[in-house]
């Protein structure tokens, strides 16, 4: 790759393709694909045998799935180097039985930051708790633990910690944290399998945590997901909460029944087939995601105003979004200007993720009917805030700074990657030096 300095040389003999030039990128990128032949091949296996599903929601040995299932379960259990790994239909459906695994009350708050998907809130919402927000760090966008310190109440008893856009939140000060205030912790890492936190899978370092299977994820099985855990307890509430649990309390040995409202969040024989083989490939997709995002950084990291990714000490990044930060103070015009221009030399990047607390449900305060419940409710705590400026951090962000490439969209080459360089550098060097 050619220097900074040498390619904003080159690049300002060029007529942006907003002003009528031509793009430096004249083909779509190919979308990310990670199945192939063995997937194929797994499914027609399936297919043969005529079980699609061998799930039963009575206590019978069938209660907890197929083969497919099973050996799928085994597997990740394996790979992440945890007791129980359970399979679910959606990784929101894993989040749901996660929270209710851990003996949630109707009123009892959980702590989770806004920047993440919007059912890592409503999945705490399902059981009657309160999502409380706390405001992110602002280099890995992941929960800001001091954040974490000042929003604890009387009645929290669980941190959700979300390992936003591929790296571990900064596990050891939130169990500091969860340690001193009795607190449970749940790992959402849907965007972040494979990726690491001091040597350790990111996911399993909390009371309960898992990741998505969903088809724009890093491996997939189309809509799916994995909750993992060492806790013997929560592994059969979940197995319970996934298979119509109050259906089977009557013929299973003396347990509590609280959080028993089962759902069915069971994951077929086809899905699990494919994860089988999907599984076997996931250190060879991160690995070359991370080296073309490593290329990435390394080709605009010293164009000013920009900053790249952060990889925090200890930490290895999986890259599902490719974040970048804008200093409007320094390129002198605005992360939607600077969006505008590359969008037409064919890099699409978005101008913002996500602050969960300014959604109409939470400003309004209204989930089921139209009372206000639960916030109204004379269990909840009634002075909790959802206004703007309690995540400041994430706000400003959102507003002004936050820029993200979607890694997990498309199947690049190194080619690729250096033509995003180039836009990058072009558009730096009309918009950003011609405006300061």
């Amino acid at each position: 790759m050619t220097n900074t300095n040498e390619l904003l040389d080159a690049m300002r003999g060029e007529t942006l393709a907003l002003e009528g030039g031509a793009p430096v990128i004249t083909h779509e990128f190919p979308r990310y694909n990670s199945l192939g032949k063995e997937e194929q091949d797994a499914v027609q296996k399936v297919m043969e045998s005529g079980v699609l599903s061998q799930f039963l929601g009575c206590w019978h040995d069938d209660f907890y799935g197929g083969s497919k299932v099973q050996a799928f379960e085994a597997q990740c259990a394996e790979y992440f180097g945890v007791k129980h790994a359970i399979t679910v239909n959606s990784w929101t459906s894993g989040l749901i039985a996660a929270v209710g695994a851990l003996d949630i009350e109707p009123g009892d708050e959980i702590i989770v930051t806004p920047w993440t998907m919007c059912a890592s809130a409503t999945a705490i919402l399902h059981w009657n708790a309160i999502p409380v927000f706390a405001d992110i760090d602002p280099q890995t966008f992941n929960l800001d633990p001091e954040s974490v310190r000042r929003n604890i109440s009387e009645k929290t008893r669980a941190i959700m910690a979300v390992d936003i856009f591929g790296q571990s939140a900064d596990m050891d000060a939130l169990r500091t944290i969860a340690d001193e205030f009795n607190l449970k912790i749940i790992s959402d890492t849907a965007q972040a399998p494979a990726a690491q936190y001091k040597g350790k899978w990111a996911g399993t370092l909390g009371d309960i945590g898992g990741y998505s299977l969903n088809y724009h994820k890093h491996i997939h099985t189309g809509e799916g997901g994995v909750v993992v855990t060492n806790d013997d307890a929560l592994a059969e509430r979940v197995r319970l909460i996934r298979n119509h649990a109050e259906a089977v309390l009557p013929d299973r040995e003396a347990m509590p029944i609280n959080n028993m409202l089962g759902y069915n969040f069971r994951l077929g024989e086809i899905e699990c087939a494919i994860g089988i083989e999907q599984l076997k490939k996931l250190n060879g997709l991160v690995e070359s995601r991370r080296a073309l995002a490593e290329r990435l950084a390394e080709g605009i990291r010293k164009l000013p105003g920009l900053s790249v990714p952060y990889v925090a000490d200890g930490n290895t990044h999986v890259y599902y979004v490719f974040p970048l930060l804008v200093d409007p103070d320094i390129t002198g015009v605005s992360k939607f200007e600077i969006a505008e221009a590359l969008k037409a030399e064919g890099v699409i990047l978005a101008t913002q993720y996500q602050n969960l607390h300014l959604l109409p449900m939470y400003q309004q305060k209204t989930a089921y009917g139209n009372s206000g419940f639960p916030w109204s409710a004379d269990f909840t705590r009634q002075d909790i805030s959802y206004d703007k400026g309690i995540c400041p951090v994430a706000e400003d962000m959102n507003d002004r700074t936050y820029l993200g490439f979607g890694m997990c969209t498309y199947d690049l080459t190194e080619s690729d990657v250096d033509l995003i360089i180039q836009a990058f550098h072009k558009v730096w060097a009309h918009k950003v030096e011609m405006s300061r």
